[in-house]
């Protein structure tokens, strides 16, 4: 079976040692909890903590995660994907 191949990955430390980090995969197969073709994780958080993340584990679907909480996310497009995630992490670091 064909495997996923990694489209994108990015990585970035701020100064004060938190991270931005992003993987998406173009996947071979479409399926029902992935029927746009992308496995993706975007992260945020510093030493051990998660603030910000965008995921799509299987079992789980689209999804982020917010500090403690998790609520379901609607996928559109990868460029939202990414839009939305940047200005999740812009508010957590404009408040810390």
């Amino acid at each position: 079976m064909p495997k996923a191949v990694l489209e994108f990955y990015k990585k970035d430390i701020f100064p004060d040692g938190s991270i931005v980090e992003i993987k998406i995969w173009r996947l071979p197969v479409f399926d029902s909890e992935r029927p746009h073709g992308w496995k993706y994780s975007l992260f945020y958080g510093r030493s051990g903590e998660r603030l910000v993340a965008y995921d799509n584990e299987r079992g789980k679907g689209d999804h982020r995660h917010r500090g403690p909480f998790e609520e379901p996310y609607i996928f559109t497009t990868l460029e939202r994907l990414i839009l939305d995630f940047r200005l999740d992490v812009e508010r957590v670091r404009r408040a810390s």
